[in-house]
């Protein structure tokens, strides 16, 4: 199994393989946190796992990202180091896409991320309030 400092070590080489612009106004950067994370429309037999997310506290804390460790692993954790990788940058990319989308004022990825969660729901014959 993937450890905490390698799957981190192998987050922050994908991180600097992207294009420096990328990052313009993420002034809070971004890291692996160690626990898993649950979106809220999980169940105890139908667990959806956050595997990353952006985040804009005006308040303080600035714009950042964030990888959750436990919830990779419990997804990916049995893939090839270059399929985690792989795995790794799509987060990694699809939260940074969050984040340039917030720097324009838009949101198409965010309602895409709704779509996909009201799908998750519906496949498991749930109702989920919107």
């Amino acid at each position: 199994m993937t450890t905490f400092e390698e799957l981190e070590a192998m987050l922050y080489e994908i991180a600097d393989e992207l294009p420096p612009e990328l990052y313009d106004g993420l002034n809070g950067g971004g890291g692996l946190r160690p626990g898993a994370k649950f979106h809220e429309v999980s169940t105890d037999t139908d667990l959806l796992y956050i595997l990353g997310e952006y985040h804009y506290d005006p308040r303080g804390l600035g714009r950042y990202i964030i990888v959750y460790y436990g919830s990779f692993i419990q997804l990916h954790g049995n893939a090839s180091p270059s399929r985690q990788r792989e795995k790794l940058k799509g987060i990694l990319c699809h939260e940074l896409t969050h984040h340039l989308e917030s720097l324009a004022g838009a949101k198409d990825l965010e309602v895409k991320d709704r779509w996909d969660i009201y799908d998750f729901v519906s496949r498991k014959n749930r109702k989920i309030l919107v």
